[in-house]
């Protein structure tokens, strides 16, 4: 079960459940695979809708290595999402979201 208060989101990947969580290695790692500046300038990108899909495998793929998976974003471009493409980048956003928001 997805803890929202540790972050977790839940993501189908090629038909098996994984919890993605942004850790604070996962936050350090994306600060440089995307050379965002800051991660306030990622979460800007989210929050008008201009990332690109190279954001949302980036974001999923620490995420989903912050969880515990052992998953190279190659591997993660090419594997089936439940949901395709839409659910991905909802998957990226929440999990920026649950990074930095207490849940109610």
């Amino acid at each position: 079960m997805a803890n929202r208060w540790r972050g977790d989101v839940a993501v189908v990947i090629d038909g098996q459940r994984h919890l993605a969580r942004l850790t604070l290695g996962a936050l350090a790692e994306l600060e440089e695979t995307l050379e965002a500046g800051s991660l306030v300038a990622l979460v800007e990108r989210f929050e008008s809708n201009s990332f690109a899909s190279r954001d949302v495998v980036a974001l999923l793929g620490a995420g989903l290595r912050g969880g515990g998976a052992r998953i190279t974003d190659a591997a993660l471009a090419q594997a089936e999402i439940a949901g395709g493409p839409m659910a991905a980048a909802r998957a990226a956003a929440e999990l920026l979201a649950r990074a930095f928001v207490v849940p109610e």
